[in-house]
């Protein structure tokens, strides 16, 4: 299984903890609660195994294990976890599915479409 680095994780998101709106950071975050609203960091995100995020999460790496409805985009790799449930898009670098994971949505490849529309 392929790790994601969490060294820089400043915050967390304890068990029993409820955030209702947006989370705007710089480093890392790992969520064991639930969070009802966006997360935009420049670090990595995690999603433990029992959490609920409700809204779109923008990272540098981002592992789901818990729940996700919304959109995910990662400047590197995404993992979904084999006990993870996702409704939502994903944009990624690299992407790895485990088996069990549930996702509902659709996959695209961070810069396709500057690939796209480049002339030679």
């Amino acid at each position: 299984m392929s790790k994601i680095n969490f060294q820089n994780v400043h915050t967390m998101i304890g068990a029993d903890a409820r955030i209702d709106g947006p989370i705007r950071l710089q480093e890392g975050i790992i969520i064991y609660g639930q969070i009802h609203g966006d997360i935009v960091t420049d670090g990595p995100v995690r999603v433990a195994q029992n959490a609920l995020v409700q809204g779109n999460i923008s990272g540098s790496h981002i592992r789901v294990g818990g729940t996700v409805v919304g959109n995910i985009a990662a400047d590197g790799q995404v993992i979904l976890g084999k006990k993870c449930v996702l409704k939502g898009d994903i944009i990624y670098r690299k992407l790895l599915i485990e088996d069990g994971a549930q996702f509902e949505g659709k996959c695209d490849i961070v810069g396709r479409e500057s690939e796209k529309t480049k002339s030679y």
